[in-house]
């Protein structure tokens, strides 16, 4: 086609003589193309632009520009709806419409239960089902609700009328349905003597066997009824001493100990894990087990070698138990939540103490013995005074709280005026007793949970069980730093919280093992030079004491629920 007419040219402004016009209108008519000039190959190639070209190089007649599209359609082509907006979905294009989230999820609801919804453009129109819509006229699940529709009662009545129609009804007037049915079922009924009266013909429901309350939240309480039970031959010797008296010429001072080397006595406290043993103070004649079977027990050491008492109190598992520094009385902690303070010789609980959380470890005051610090499993240490009762606000007279993860340990040391914690936030703190404040506080990025302590005899150290099988040990004096010539390896205390403890003379080191062993080192030179095999089955060793009357004695217990005494 072309895009130029043919009256317009470059030399046609500079010639003077006027393009000829034809004089025959007929074949004008009958030309079936338009026309097309080939004279001017210039021209030609002027009108010629490229695909990319944004400007044109010379002057368009409007007439050209306003010329009908000529040629043939382009069939793939769409010129109609909106083909020509940029799809903005995967299908194609989607009108944004502004609609409130109430009514969207009336019409989805709808659609979901119905299977039809009213478009949101269509001026009334619905999608899905029509057949349905038609059925219930097109409303959605929100008008199909039912109305409440207040109950009709009878009237109120008139005060002055006492019986009859019309009497004072005032509060108890029934609604009238009921009337109604009160009503039909008098007119079937026939009218009764003065000594007869209706008897309501019901089901009896059946009486079903009372629900086991160890099902239910109902279960029976039973933290408060502690019971103990004497299990020796004799309460009391021939001269009417009781067990609690230690034998005469007991308290020794050991110059040098020496690491055991074989099995002396063995008790059996049950089945289950011990997760607490302790010797009696100062005398050591007398053995407490803890076990995960809720209940305690003290074994003779030195005369008959028997079970002497049992306690019984807690519902669930003991997490630690610990003599008071007279011996006179005893603390328990266990995964129900309460620390209980027993009398040890009667039995009796004495006291029971509880703060919503598991207590994890519980250490008596040496100095106070009238005071117990407990740690907690909500990242709390608290301080109770025993001369107070439970029940009163004062009985908990402090309360520590900057550890970020549950208490494993409390270690008193310089003559008891201070004392250390370990956490499983694998950091170590140091306080003044009744000061919340700690003094001291070691986090190291190479730290590991520190789950178990001892004091060094000589008091200057503080030995930890590390949670990457090591013993490391921290100065307890007034700088509280870790001895890092001081580290005891060779052992193996992965998934447990191994007893670590010290020999009586200070030179023998005594711990666990995961695999049954219980290992011994040299303090100066740190270095292992014996190992026990402690269980048969393979059994973890989690509890280790050693006997501070004798020179080479040492109780072991662990996950068998044995207790091993060696020589």
């Amino acid at each position: 086609m072309s895009l130029l007419g043919d009256e317009y040219a470059s030399s046609d402004e500079n010639s003077g003589s006027p393009a000829p016009n034809s004089s025959n209108p007929a074949a004008a008519a009958l030309m079936p193309a338009p026309a097309v000039s080939l004279d001017d190959p210039l021209r030609l190639q002027m009108m010629l632009a490229k695909p990319t070209d944004t400007s044109i190089t010379y002057n368009v007649k409007y007439s050209a520009l306003s010329q009908p599209v000529q040629g043939p359609a382009n069939p793939f082509h769409i010129s109609h709806g909106n083909a020509l907006k940029r799809k903005n979905v995967l299908t194609g294009y989607a009108q944004e419409t502004a609609i409130s989230d109430a009514t969207f999820t009336s019409q989805h609801r709808t659609f979901q239960s119905r299977g039809y919804a009213r478009e949101p453009n269509a001026n009334g129109r619905y999608v899905g089902d029509l057949v349905r819509a038609q059925e219930f006229e097109g409303r959605d699940i929100i008008q199909m609700k039912p109305s409440r529709q207040p109950r009709k009662r009878q009237k109120k009545g008139d005060p002055g009328i006492v019986e009859g129609e019309g009497r004072y009804l005032g509060p108890w007037a029934k609604p009238l349905d009921e009337v109604q049915y009160e009503e039909r079922d008098a007119e079937g009924a026939e009218e009764l003597g003065s000594d007869e009266e209706y008897i309501d013909e019901a089901i009896v429901p059946a009486v079903s066997a009372p629900m086991d309350k160890s099902a239910t939240a109902y279960e029976d309480d039973l933290t408060n009824a502690e019971t103990s039970e004497f299990n020796g031959s004799a309460q009391a010797d021939y001269m009417g001493r009781s067990y609690m008296m230690h034998p005469p010429n007991r308290i020794v001072e050991i110059e040098r100990s020496f690491h055991p080397k074989k099995l002396v006595h063995t008790w059996k406290h049950g089945t289950k894990p011990i997760t607490a043993i302790r010797f009696f103070p100062k005398t050591a004649h007398l053995l407490l087990s803890a076990s995960a079977d809720a209940k305690i027990k003290i074994f003779d050491v030195y005369r008959e070698q028997e079970l002497l008492r049992t306690y019984n109190g807690h519902t669930k598992g003991l997490t630690d138990a610990e003599f008071s520094p007279t011996g006179e009385r005893m603390l328990s902690s266990a995964l129900d939540r309460y620390m209980k303070l027993w009398d040890v010789e009667t039995g009796t609980c004495i006291s029971r103490h509880k703060t919503g959380a598991i207590p994890h470890v519980i250490r008596f005051n040496p100095s106070a013995p009238h005071e117990f610090l407990a740690g907690m499993s909500d990242k709390k240490i608290v301080q109770f005074d025993t001369r107070v009762p439970p029940d009163s606000e004062n009985s908990m007279t402090q309360e520590y709280d900057h550890h970020l993860g549950p208490i494993n340990t409390i270690t008193f040391v310089d003559q008891d005026r201070r004392f250390i914690t370990t956490s499983d936030d694998k950091s170590l703190r140091a306080w003044e007793v009744n000061i919340p404040v700690p003094i001291k506080f070691i986090a190291e990025p190479y730290m590991y949970a520190l789950t178990r302590a001892c004091v060094h005899p000589s008091g200057k150290h503080a030995l930890f069980q590390s949670g990457d099988n090591q013993i490391v040990v921290y100065a307890a004096g007034d700088r509280f730093r870790q001895n890092r010539k001081k580290s005891f390896r060779g052992h193996n205390t992965s998934g447990y919280a191994v007893d670590v403890d010290m020999s009586p003379d200070g030179g023998l080191v005594a711990s666990g093992d995961s695999g049954g062993y219980v290992c011994f080192w040299d303090w100066k030179s740190c270095k292992m030079f014996h190992k026990i095999k402690a269980t048969g089955d393979g059994g973890a060793v989690t509890c280790v004491r050693w006997n501070g009357q004798t020179t080479s004695r040492v109780a072991t217990a662990g996950t068998e629920g044995t207790i091993k005494y060696w020589d």
